[in-house]
């Protein structure tokens, strides 16, 4: 009978070679690459980037940069990279300054604060 003791961090699984006569029916989790050497788009690791309405762009760079040969990995990629950051709708300008402004309201002291303050340390 096999069993599972807990030491510290580590885990120490025991078996018996009765437990080796059956075959395992444990399926293998494959990482970022398949065992044909594919990239594997459902891999966690890519956090379910290449679906979506952007997926295929991204599949694409990704592709790119992954069979890239360069010597600076990726560098001949960064048009596909482009394209695919393109898809994401960016602030524009007025609404950048929009919060800037909003901000500097929120965190400025008013004029009564202020008069507060310098009567307290006089």
């Amino acid at each position: 009978m096999s069993y599972c003791q807990q030491e510290g961090k580590d885990g120490i699984i025991f078996v018996t070679k009765d437990d080796h006569k059956t075959p395992s029916n444990v399926e293998l989790v494959h990482g970022s690459m398949l065992p044909n050497e594919d990239i594997n788009w459902n891999c966690p690791c890519l956090g379910g980037m290449a679906s979506g309405p952007c997926g295929e762009q991204f599949k694409l760079a990704f592709f790119c940069f992954h069979y890239s040969a360069e010597d600076l990995k990726g560098k001949d990629c960064v048009d596909e990279f482009r394209k695919y950051l393109d898809l994401y709708p960016q602030e524009d300008e007025e609404e950048e300054e929009e919060k800037s402004a909003e901000h500097i309201e929120e965190t400025a002291p008013t004029e009564a604060t202020a008069t507060k303050e310098e009567v307290g340390t006089s």
